[in-house]
């Protein structure tokens, strides 16, 4: 894949990029261009870079400045790490470049504001989007912010996919290329759209999560059409498919059974603690003879209504898969996708939510036309379309995020966490990560970790 990436980054630098570009692109760290995107003051920050494959350090560089006049900077108090991470770590995201600052989910306080800005100013508390909208073209105005058609001008995906995703902070180039927010300062394009103000009885432990997992899971869960009575299977027992389990739930669901395995099999246990009413499969475990989908088939009659995919394309199970992922002969396996296929009802809906870069061989597209399969491209959520919604759940306890939240270390350390978060090591689940800047620990959260 390193191949692939730096191939992808050539032909990015000699086809130049799609017109309509609203905000500067390819920046991801403001030591490329001191004088350009570095504070004058020359301030220094802690960010966590991508070195190359399966490897990222924490390193002092410079604090970024306003460039546009409607740039926020913010100083970062609460960041996370995301599965999604794990395929830039791994490398399977192309267009990474050594020295990238890393990080999509993010919150903070407002440090200084450009010109433009009117509705913040510093010393606020907010959360950020993982996307970066511009508000105003076509997508944005229906608040499907996370296809803003003005925010990235990779023609590489644009050839891929026939179209753009907006652009996303420290997700690669091949997603315009932005600074991420593990670090402690971060520059916001757009910040009136791209941030959310947090009210006083919404702590960073929970506001923070706003900005990715609590949208994509409840996009996930909605997008799929789970509904009053409906039996939900869940691929993965990370915190997106925890919350997906509560929120299939929260929206009628009769029962969820999550799936997961191997060095995460761990997981179940806790997601069945946070839920009781969930139900587990461990396909490491299965009794001879059996698969997911025939376990799923005996647990209830045809198979569950709903199938979700929380994992990812990038995790191949059988060794031709193994292979051909290997040989780049495909981006993603089609493995747990024909699962969901084979499992659910006639007529079932599967909505697929973990990430997927680019092709699959071995597709059963025979299953999916003869049973009338509903196969749903969750896409990356819209998060504008449900943030406040979402924030109104937070507050009047409707949505719990604490329940994923496993660890709290400081920024000092993020690199050892992409070490153990890949291990699925030490029952990490969902983490807090605090800087310089960020308050004592809300009461009943964890207590600060440290693994030096």
């Amino acid at each position: 894949m390193a191949v692939v990436s730096q191939s992808a980054n050539a032909v990015e630098k000699a086809i130049g990029h799609v017109e309509g570009g609203v905000t500067e692109q390819n920046m991801t760290n403001p030591e490329r261009d001191r004088e350009a995107y570095g504070d004058p003051s020359g301030e220094k920050m802690k960010a966590l870079v991508w070195m190359g494959k399966n490897s990222v350090e924490v390193v002092e560089t410079l604090k970024p400045k306003i460039i546009e006049d409607r740039d926020v900077i913010l100083k970062v108090t609460g960041s996370t790490i995301c599965g999604s991470d794990l395929h830039l770590y791994h490398g399977a995201v192309v267009q990474l470049q050594k020295g990238d600052i890393l990080g999509h989910e993010f919150c903070g306080k407002v440090d200084s504001v450009g010109p433009a800005i009117k509705n913040l100013k510093p010393g606020d508390r907010v959360v950020a989007s993982f996307q970066i909208a511009c508000g105003e073209c076509m997508y944005c105005q229906k608040k499907l912010s996370s296809q803003c058609e003005r925010t990235n001008t990779n023609k590489v995906e644009n050839a891929m996919y026939g179209g753009r995703t907006a652009g996303m902070f420290g997700y690669s180039h091949f997603t315009g290329g932005f600074a991420g927010g593990q670090a402690e300062y971060v520059r916001v394009p757009y910040g009136e759209v791209n941030l959310l103000p947090l009210p006083d009885d919404i702590p960073d432990e929970q506001g923070l999560y706003l900005s990715d997992v609590l949208s994509t899971s409840w996009n996930c869960v909605v997008d799929t059409g789970v509904k009053e009575g409906d039996v939900v299977a869940i691929w993965g027992a990370g915190p997106i498919g925890q919350m997906c389990a509560e929120m299939s739930f929260m929206q009628g669901a009769k029962r969820v059974i999550v799936i997961d395995g191997g060095a995460a099999a761990w997981r179940l246990d806790l997601v069945k603690s946070k839920t009781p009413k969930v139900e587990t499969l461990n396909f490491t475990d299965l009794p001879q003879g059996q698969s997911v989908t025939s376990m799923l088939k005996e647990m209830e009659h045809g198979g569950p209504d709903v199938a979700l995919e929380c994992a990812a394309g990038e995790y191949a199970k059988g060794m031709g898969h193994k292979i051909e992922l290997a040989l780049g002969l495909e981006t993603d396996t089609s493995e747990i996708i024909n699962e969901m296929i084979t499992s659910v009802k006639s007529f079932g809906r599967c909505g697929i939510t973990g990430v997927y870069v680019g092709f699959t061989n071995h597709f059963n597209i025979g299953g999916l036309m003869e049973r009338g399969i509903r196969l749903i491209g969750n896409g990356q959520a819209p998060v504008h379309l449900y943030w406040e919604d979402l924030l109104k759940k937070l507050q009047d306890k409707s949505l719990d995020s604490s329940i994923m939240l496993s660890h709290r270390i400081n920024i000092d350390e993020m690199d050892t966490l992409y070490e153990k978060f890949d291990a699925r090591a030490d029952n990490i689940q969902k983490v807090f990560v605090q800087t310089r800047f960020s308050d004592p620990p809300a009461p009943g959260t964890p207590a600060l970790t440290s693994w030096k």
